[in-house]
C-alpha cells in the first residue's frame, strides 16, 4: 500500500536526521505524505491505495490536486511531486512496480528572481544610526550574513569554535550547514570580523555560548521591516536576502568566481549559484568590456587599405 511505504520511508529518514538528513528535509517529506494522503481521500475516497493502481493518470491528477485544491504555486507543486517520485522509485527498485508511472511525465521548476541588496542599500544600512538597541543588533546580524553568506540557522549555531585560522593565516569560519550538511569555509571579511568583536562580551553571547546574540527568526524578520522603512529600502527585507546579497553584490559582482562563491555558500553543485549570476547585468557589462576593447581596436594597415 502506497501510504504504508511512504510512512516507512519517513520513519527511516527520521532515524537518520542529523546523520544523513536535515530536519527540514524530514518536515518536507512529512508534508508531502500528508498531501498524498489527502489527495487519495479526495480523488478515490480511500484511506490508502495499492501501489499497482499508481499510473500516469494518478501522477497528473495528483499534480492537478496540488495546484487546484491546495493552491500550490508551480515550484511548490513540482517539489511535492518530486518527493512522491522518490517513493515510486523505491517501489521500482524493489520490484514492486513493473512500469514507471512517471514515464512521459514532465514538470519544470520556474526560475525565481531572488531579491538582494545593492551596494548603495548596504551602505545605507551600515551608515544608519539607530537609537533603539534591538534594531542596531538586528542590523548588525543582517550585515554579518551579508558578508558571510550564512543562513539564519547557521548564524544562530555559531560558536567561537567555528572560528579558526585558515590556509592564508587569517581568521575563517568553518561551519557545517544545517540544511545540506555540507561544510562552508568562509574567510572573514573586515565587516564580519568587526561585528564579532563588537558582541564578544555581550551577556547573551557569553551566557549561551554563541558567537552572536541572535534573536528568533520571526522577531528578526519583523524588525527588518522596520529597518527597511527607516532606511528607505523598497524591498521585502528578510534575513534570507542577506545570503543572496553575499552571493551577488558582495562576491560575484566583485569578480569572485562562481566556483569559489559556491564553495563558501556550501552548495552541492554549481546550478544553485548560477541563478545568482544570471541576474547580475553589471557583471555581464564588466566581462564584456574586455571584448569591446578588442573589437574597438583599429583595423591593421592591410585591412585599412
Amino acid at each position: 500500500m502506497l501510504l504504508q511505504i511512504f510512512q516507512d520511508h519517513n520513519d527511516k529518514m527520521e532515524i537518520l536526521v542529523g546523520q544523513e538528513y536535515a530536519p527540514g528535509t524530514l518536515e518536507r517529506y512529512k508534508t508531502s505524505l500528508s498531501h498524498t494522503k489527502d489527495f487519495i481521500k479526495w480523488k478515490y475516497s480511500l484511506s490508502d491505495i495499492n501501489i499497482l493502481k499508481i499510473d500516469h493518470a494518478f501522477v497528473t491528477e495528483y499534480e492537478f490536486y496540488l495546484r487546484s485544491e491546495r493552491k500550490c504555486a508551480n515550484n511548490t507543486a513540482v517539489k511535492y511531486i518530486k518527493n512522491f517520485h522518490k517513493i515510486i522509485n523505491q517501489c521500482l527498485a524493489n520490484g514492486w512496480l513493473d512500469k514507471d508511472p512517471f514515464t512521459n511525465y514532465k514538470s519544470k521548476v520556474k526560475e525565481v528572481i531572488r531579491e538582494y541588496l545593492s551596494e548603495n542599500e548596504i551602505e545605507e544600512i551600515i551608515n544608519k544610526k539607530f537609537a533603539i538597541e534591538r534594531l542596531e543588533l538586528v542590523r548588525d546580524i543582517l550585515l554579518f550574513s551579508c558578508f558571510t553568506g550564512l543562513a539564519y540557522i547557521d548564524v544562530k549555531q555559531l560558536t567561537q569554535d567555528n572560528i579558526s585560522t585558515g590556509i592564508d593565516g587569517d581568521k575563517w569560519i568553518f561551519k557545517t550547514r544545517q540544511k545540506t550538511d555540507t561544510t562552508s569555509k568562509i574567510p572573514l571579511l573586515p565587516m564580519a570580523h568587526e561585528i564579532i568583536n563588537k558582541y564578544q562580551d555581550h551577556p547573551t553571547s557569553i551566557n549561551e555560548g554563541r558567537l552572536l546574540p541572535i534573536v528568533s527568526n520571526q522577531r528578526m524578520n519583523s524588525y527588518l521591516k522596520e529597518i527597511a522603512a527607516v532606511c528607505g529600502i523598497n524591498k521585502e527585507l528578510t534575513f534570507h536576502i542577506a545570503r543572496h546579497t553575499f552571493a551577488t553584490t558582495v562576491t560575484l559582482s566583485n569578480g569572485v568566481p562562481l566556483e569559489t562563491v559556491s564553495k563558501m555558500l556550501g552548495h552541492t553543485n554549481l546550478k544553485t549559484i548560477q541563478h545568482y549570476a544570471k541576474i547580475l547585468d553589471s557583471k555581464i557589462s564588466e566581462d564584456m568590456k574586455i571584448l569591446k576593447s578588442k573589437f574597438n581596436a583599429p583595423l591593421n594597415k592591410e585591412n585599412a587599405s
